[in-house]
C-alpha cells in the first residue's frame, strides 16, 4: 500500500485561532501524510464457457433437433440474440432458463417439460454441439436478428404483438 503525502499552506491561522486579525503570517508548509483505504474490486462473475455450450447446444438438441442445419442455427441464433439484447438475461444459461420450470412460464419447452435433458442420440448431439460452437464463434444469424420462435403448428397469442421475420423449417421467427 502507498502512503501519499500533500503539502498544505496554513496562512494567519494562528491569528484566526487567537482571534486576532494581526495579519497575515508568513505562509507555512504544513504536510500531512494519510494511507488510502485499500480499493477491492470484486470481478463480475463471468459463465462457465462449457455449461454455456451445454445449454445452447441442448437448446438446439431438444428445440430442432429434426430441423435442417438451417433451422438448427436458426434457434441457437434466438438464444444468442436474447443474450445481445438488454430485454433478456445476459448469459446463454440464463436466457434458457429464464421463466424457471413452470410449462407456463418457461421460455424453452425442453428446459420445463419434465422430461430428462440428457441427449439420447449421440451422433446428433455432436452435431448440434458443432452447430452451438460455431453460433458462439459468430457464424451468421439466419433469422434477421429473431428474439422468439414457435412451431408452426402452434397459434401462441404473443405472435400478435411481434413481427414476423422468418420462416425456417417449421418454426417461425419474430422480433
Amino acid at each position: 500500500m502507498q502512503t501519499r503525502s500533500m503539502t498544505w499552506y496554513a496562512v494567519g491561522f494562528a491569528a484566526v485561532l487567537a482571534g486576532c486579525s494581526a495579519g497575515p503570517e508568513p505562509e507555512q508548509p504544513v504536510t500531512v501524510a494519510y494511507t488510502p483505504p485499500p480499493v477491492t474490486v470484486v470481478p463480475e462473475p463471468q459463465p462457465d464457457p462449457a455449461a454455456e455450450m451445454d445449454c445452447l447446444a441442448k437448446t438446439v438438441y431438444f428445440e430442432a433437433r429434426g430441423e435442417s442445419e438451417k433451422g438448427q442455427r436458426a434457434v441457437a441464433a434466438v438464444v444468442l440474440n436474447r443474450v445481445k439484447s438488454s430485454r433478456f438475461p445476459d448469459t446463454i444459461c440464463e436466457v434458457v432458463h429464464q421463466g424457471g420450470t413452470s410449462a407456463r412460464d418457461c421460455q424453452f419447452s425442453w428446459w420445463c417439460d419434465g422430461l430428462s435433458d440428457q441427449p439420447k442420440d449421440e451422433k446428433a448431439w455432436e452435431h448440434v454441439v458443432a452447430i452451438a460452437r460455431e453460433m458462439i464463434g459468430g457464424s451468421p444469424d439466419p433469422t434477421n436478428g429473431a428474439l422468439y420462435f414457435h412451431e408452426t403448428h402452434v397459434t401462441p397469442s404473443w405472435r400478435r404483438q411481434l413481427r414476423r421475420v422468418a420462416t425456417i423449417g417449421s418454426h417461425i421467427y419474430y422480433r
